[in-house]
């Protein structure tokens, strides 16, 4: 019976470290599904300006500007902030701006939970705006991973930039 579970175990392991190598591949999709979203949002809004208008002055609730600066805005971002993203270029910070960017949406728009905001947060409203968000945080979290411009680019930075203090005080000597 240990012999069994000995082997189970390594069995286990194995199978969790072949598994973790998914990790790069599983934060390039989350980035590319989200980037779509938001950047087909964006040219929706880019082919038809007056029905954006329309709405940013009249259904969308956006508070702390006017309807038609939050137009101008929301399409703009809607349609450079997805490259980022894609590229995982500034990955985090990206992730981060446009996580903050998907809880504005959903607040300002108050039709996407018609069944009150906190009871829509556990039920079945917002649904794609949660996924994204959840999407988000997996690379606010854990970064753009390995296939992203972040990657590419932290080869070419110094070495003493890519330690803390604590190891390049070790290597200094």
């Amino acid at each position: 019976m240990n012999k069994l579970l000995w082997r189970t175990s390594g069995y286990y392991r194995q199978l969790a470290a072949a598994l973790s190598s998914l990790g790069p591949v599983v934060l390039l999709l989350f980035r590319v599904w989200v980037a779509l979203a938001f950047w087909r949002a964006g040219v929706v809004k880019l082919d038809d300006p007056a029905g954006t208008s329309y709405l940013f002055n009249n259904e969308y609730h956006v508070p702390l500007m006017s309807g038609d600066t939050a137009a101008f805005l929301g399409t703009w971002i809607e349609l450079v902030a997805p490259w980022f993203l894609l590229l995982g270029l500034g990955g985090r910070l990206t992730a981060g701006f446009l996580f903050i960017y998907n809880i504005m949406a959903v607040v300002s728009y108050p039709d996407l939970w018609p069944h009150g905001f906190w009871a829509g947060l556990v039920g079945n409203d917002f649904s794609d705006h949660k996924v994204w968000a959840m999407m988000l945080l997996a690379v606010i979290a854990w970064g753009p991973g390995a296939f992203s411009l972040d990657r590419i680019l932290e080869r070419f930075r110094p070495m003493d930039r890519r330690c803390d203090g604590a190891e390049a005080a070790v290597r200094a000597g």
